[in-house]
């Protein structure tokens, strides 16, 4: 594959803060969530030699919304010309989606949260092979632009690593979901890019 791919995670969340789990809701970033954009938009500025040439794809819910727009803004691009794309949304997590890590632990002793896939456990959430069917979708869409910078969520931008890397189910779960951090992928090749 011939695509250059740019992915980032969205910054700090008031939840994330809180150890709350956020699947398809929403909370705002924080000032460290906001800090974070602005420096992952920085740092990508550094390693394109024309920004304007990329097309930036962003996940619809909120806090990939505010990441996207602080990263294009210091890329000195129009945050108009985002493609905001359902594919790119992160995990649902069904009945757990708000909940702090800490109260399911208390309510559900069994759980293993030294197991990086544990969220798949959620009662009415998404299953790994639905996102893996989305971010296939999107990888594999010949409509997607050939340079492209992607602002996602941890477990859906871990799930395109590892399509895109070919990596198995557990290597593709114990990647790393940073936000201070962002990846290029390119080549068949992850690279890591500390902001």
């Amino acid at each position: 594959m011939s695509r250059i791919i740019y992915l980032l995670r969205h910054g700090q969340t008031r939840y994330n803060a809180e150890q709350r789990l956020q699947g398809r809701c929403n909370s705002e970033l924080t000032a460290k969530g906001e800090a974070q954009a602005i420096a992952m938009g920085a740092r990508l500025r550094e390693q394109l030699s024309d920004p304007a040439s990329w097309t930036v794809y962003a996940s619809p819910l909120g806090r990939a919304r505010q990441t996207a727009q602080l990263v294009c803004q210091q890329l000195g691009l129009d945050g108009e010309r985002i493609v905001w794309d359902e594919r790119l949304v992160e995990l649902g997590m069904g009945e757990w989606e708000s909940c702090r890590v800490p109260d399911l632990l208390e309510d559900h002793p069994e759980l293993d949260i030294s197991k990086p896939d544990w969220y798949l456990l959620a009662p009415a959430g998404e299953d790994f092979h639905s996102i893996q069917r989305r971010a296939l979708g999107w990888l594999m869409d010949p409509t997607t632009a050939e340079r492209a910078i992607v602002i996602s969520h941890g477990l859906l931008g871990a799930t395109l690593r590892g399509l895109y890397a070919d990596l198995d189910y557990a290597a593709t779960w114990w990647q790393d979901l940073p936000q201070d951090a962002f990846f290029k992928l390119s080549g068949g090749r992850i690279e890591r890019i500390q902001c």
